[in-house]
């Protein structure tokens, strides 16, 4: 059984090629997801990060902008800003505990993002 970390993740990948281009990618989720073993609970749980933070894509990312410091979001790689969005969405429309979200946005950005990730994800993020 896939983890809510491993949700996360997948929901990263969908985000990222979302914001690439492919806006069709929501029409593909449940292939994405079963790709990747993510099922049942899980499946719900990432359908309905993703769902949420394209569906408030315009105020998350008013968020970041407004957080950056002398950057445009356009500056921003499109893997952290992957990773942003999901946990603005997670921080800002959810109940979920805001440091388990940062400390997973961290830990994603180690995973999938470059070196300077984590320490800017997680200063952005603490800023908010």
């Amino acid at each position: 059984m896939a983890t809510r970390t491993q949700a996360r993740e997948s929901v990263v990948g969908l985000l990222y090629a979302y914001d690439l281009g492919n806006t069709d990618i929501a029409k593909y989720s449940d292939i994405v997801l079963e790709d990747k073993k993510i099922r049942n609970k899980q499946k719900d749980f990432a359908l309905s990060l993703f769902e949420g933070t394209i569906e408030n894509l315009s105020k998350i990312d008013a968020s970041i902008s407004e957080h950056l410091q002398k950057r445009d979001i356009n500056d921003v790689g499109s893997v952290e800003k992957a990773i942003l969005r999901l946990s603005i969405y997670e921080i800002t429309f959810t109940k979920l505990d805001k440091a388990i979200v940062i400390n997973e946005a961290i830990e994603l950005a180690k995973k999938l993002a470059s070196d300077n990730a984590p320490k800017f994800i997680n200063g952005l993020l603490d800023s908010l």
